[in-house]
């Protein structure tokens, strides 16, 4: 069963810092074009959402047909945004920490500026490999 997945990381002045399409379906140029407009127009709802609850974890905050928005707000308000087509709250929350900390370690780094783009393949395998295990 194939499944849809892109996830990116935005900084605290929305502006994307990592992106990847981590799902098991064939990818088409105009699909990814449409998963970074869906996850950008939810950065809106993002925005209200985050005020209303203590939670990191947002869950689902957005729909477009059948493709869902998961959210994850970190302390310093960098966002995790995960588009899929598939319920699977418990496995997405667990994704997401895990790529919380790959993510602090980045920060961690002394060579990394933060806010900047991620570029790193370590990063990158390791989120992908985060992906294939809990998505």
């Amino acid at each position: 069963m194939s499944s849809t997945a892109c996830f990116v990381i935005v900084s605290r002045n929305d502006s994307p810092i990592y992106e990847s399409e981590v799902g098991t379906a064939p990818k088409k140029d105009e699909a990814a074009h449409l998963h970074q407009f869906i996850l950008h127009a939810s950065l809106d709802i993002v925005q209200d959402v985050v005020w209303n609850t203590n939670n990191m974890f947002l869950k689902v905050v957005d729909k477009f047909n059948d493709l869902l928005v998961s959210v994850y707000v970190t302390a310093g308000h960098t966002r995790l945004m995960l588009l899929h087509d598939s319920r699977n709250e418990d496995g997405i929350k667990n994704f997401f920490q895990e790529v919380h900390e790959l993510y602090i370690k980045m920060l961690l780094n002394p060579l990394y500026v933060p806010g900047s783009r991620i570029s790193s393949p370590f990063f990158d395998t390791r989120v992908r490999a985060l992906a294939r295990k809990y998505l």
